[in-house]
């Protein structure tokens, strides 16, 4: 996937902010790296936003909360999402993430192809 040394500094990545990603509601804004293997992604869903139902049909998509609160519901199945948890959405399952708090949801989000 990725090299044995090598360093992304995403500080120099310009940020983009995204409205209804994957028809969800509100925007988020995120930084990305992506090559042939995946991508890497620390992002921010807005207050009173989320990322809509999609699936991963080639890929299992990995979310860790640095801050914030909210819900993942994955294939039906709802996980609560704060500080140092991890939500973990396998190669063929869908998933949806929405934030319930009052301040940012702040994820590293890593996609792995496989």
């Amino acid at each position: 996937m990725w090299g044995a040394k090598m360093l992304i500094d995403f500080n120099k990545v310009q940020a983009i902010t995204i409205q209804g990603m994957n028809n969800g509601t509100g925007e988020m804004t995120a930084r990305m790296f992506a090559d042939k293997g995946g991508k890497i992604i620390p992002c921010s869903i807005h207050s009173g936003s989320s990322i809509g139902l999609h699936s991963h049909k080639t890929s299992d998509d990995i979310n860790y909360v640095i801050s914030g609160t909210g819900k993942a519901i994955c294939d039906e199945n709802e996980e609560l999402l704060t500080a140092g948890c991890c939500h973990i959405c396998k190669k063929g399952s869908k998933h949806t993430i929405i934030n319930t708090g009052n301040e940012d949801l702040v994820l590293i989000t890593v996609v792995v192809e496989r």
